[in-house]
């Protein structure tokens, strides 16, 4: 039996560092693997965006008339907020 391949009881007592784990679990991500997921990021961005401006334009009567709690400038801020959070993941996954 090889007892070289054993490893020492103290080192099998402590937990293994987080970061050491992470890095191990971490595989390779090729560039047209970036590319691809942050385009698709950024185009969403962009389709939601544009077709939430504009759904949101043309039922502006509608919604000025139903008196909600939640007016054209709140919706606007969350499409707003939507696609920004969507770009902001698109160059995350672009340039990490």
């Amino acid at each position: 039996m090889a007892k070289d391949n054993i490893p020492p009881l103290h080192t099998l007592e402590r937990p293994e560092k987080l970061q050491d784990i992470l890095k191990q679990d971490r595989g390779d991500d090729c560039l047209p693997c970036r590319v691809i997921g942050g385009g698709a990021f950024l185009g969403l961005a962009a389709y939601s965006y544009y077709s939430g401006h504009s759904q949101l334009t043309k039922a502006q009567a509608e919604i000025l008339a139903s008196k909600s709690f939640f007016g054209m400038r709140s919706r606007r801020w969350a499409i707003t907020g939507l696609s920004c959070g969507m770009a902001y993941l698109g160059l995350y996954r672009l340039f990490k």
